[in-house]
């Protein structure tokens, strides 16, 4: 259902006109803006609170963290501190997925053939 245009609007005013009167419909409309204020009030109150309450769930999950990754920290600290030859051979995350292994090339018996196969029964028929 889209929204409604000028023809809608002018059908809905009269029949409302007609059912209900010109006396009625002003009261009629006072009710249905009041309603709707206090509807609009209702509503930003409650999203308010839900913006409230997201926010503390989301202080508490990181004071939370805050707590479970200070000791970690500490502890990998004092595991690198212990072990200086650890941190001097170990390469980053970073480096590890940017750089790809390095591999020595094999050589290859068709390179040195010049694309020549170098299969035992070629040979012996040549």
């Amino acid at each position: 259902m889209g929204p409604l245009g000028i023809p809608e609007l002018i059908a809905i005013f009269i029949v409302a006109l007609v059912v209900f009167g010109p006396k009625k419909l002003p009261e009629l409309g006072k009710s249905l803006g009041k309603g709707l204020r206090e509807f609009n009030k209702a509503k930003n109150e409650l999203k308010a609170t839900w913006d409230e309450q997201l926010r503390e769930a989301e202080k508490q999950l990181q004071d939370t963290k805050e707590t479970i990754h200070a000791p970690v920290r500490e502890t990998i600290a004092a595991v690198n501190s212990a072990n200086p030859l650890n941190e001097a051979g170990r390469e980053t995350d970073h480096e590890a997925r940017v750089l790809p292994p390095q591999v020595e090339p094999k050589p290859d018996s068709n390179v040195e053939n010049h694309g020549e196969s170098s299969s035992p029964s070629q040979s012996a028929g040549s």
